[in-house]
């Protein structure tokens, strides 16, 4: 049986192999990278319901990386498709509406996943900390 911490690890290890790296695209793995290691401290500063907006209003395409990797997000703390939503929309909305417990817990939860997302932008991606691609806007 696994720990949390440990299904946290396989699941973003997974899903970054097969949906970042396998894209090849250096610009999209840095952009990818990048919002994983910013995306914790948005959450610590700004709430997690207005950081996960913050990033969800930020791009328009559902396959732009920062909206990937809310996806990832969403699916590894258990989150489906169905019914009309995505599990990055199911996401959006849990964080909008749960009460105060129930929101604390899912904020420890997505930071505790993002620790792993983060660590893997570093090791599989070679994103460290402070590399964006913005400074070029």
């Amino acid at each position: 049986m696994l720990t949390t911490d440990q299904k946290f690890a396989v699941t973003s290890f997974e899903q970054i192999k097969a949906d970042v790296v396998s894209r090849g695209d250096g610009p999209y793995q840095k952009k990818y990278g990048s919002m994983a290691h910013k995306l914790p401290v948005l959450i610590r500063t700004a709430g997690l319901a207005q950081a996960l907006q913050f990033v969800e209003a930020r791009t328009k395409s559902d396959d732009a990386p920062e909206k990937k990797l809310l996806t990832h997000l969403a699916q590894a703390l258990g989150f489906t498709d169905g019914d009309g939503m995505s599990a990055r929309e199911r996401l959006l909305e849990k964080s909008r509406t749960e009460g105060l417990g129930a929101y604390m817990r899912l904020t420890q939860q997505s930071l505790a996943a993002l620790l792993w997302y983060k660590r893997f932008a570093q090791s599989v991606l070679n994103v460290e900390a402070g590399e964006d691609d913005e400074g070029a806007r």
